[in-house]
């Protein structure tokens, strides 16, 4: 007996993105930096808080790509003379990819406290029943 993989069952049709999504999105997660909570914030809303300390608004951008949302951190280092005895802050650059679903939209997004809020939104689906004539071939 042969085994079918999941996005090649006879039965899910228009499906053969969504492996490749799994893989993107599993690379994607591999580092830990910067850690991040996602929250269910209602039927249709979400939120995604990355902890950024040491950020502010004009080290970061966020974009949507191809229903891919992308943050990504850079700071720009200080010209001052500064000498560390110890540097436990990361000021290193990131990028976090967050795979979005059809229709899903970034609604706001906030730094507060060391904190990034990203809110999302999905409108409420409206049910959709189509009929389809039968020609007579």
């Amino acid at each position: 007996m042969s085994r079918v993989s999941f996005p090649s069952h006879p039965l899910l049709l228009g499906f053969d993105q969504l492996e490749r999504l799994v893989e993107r999105t599993a690379r994607a997660g591999a580092d830990g930096y910067p850690p991040f909570n996602i929250e269910h914030r209602g039927p249709h809303a979400f939120r995604i808080t990355l902890a950024v300390a040491g950020f502010c608004e004009d080290d970061l951008s966020i974009t949507v790509e191809n229903r891919q949302l992308l943050v990504r951190g850079a700071q720009t280092e200080a010209e001052d003379e500064r000498v560390f005895l110890h540097r436990g802050i990361a000021a290193r650059q990131f990028q976090r990819v967050f795979a979005l679903a059809e229709g899903v939209e970034v609604s706001a997004a906030r730094l507060e406290n060391g904190l990034l809020h990203i809110d999302l939104q999905r409108p409420e689906p409206e049910p959709h029943v189509q009929s389809i004539p039968i020609l007579r071939g």
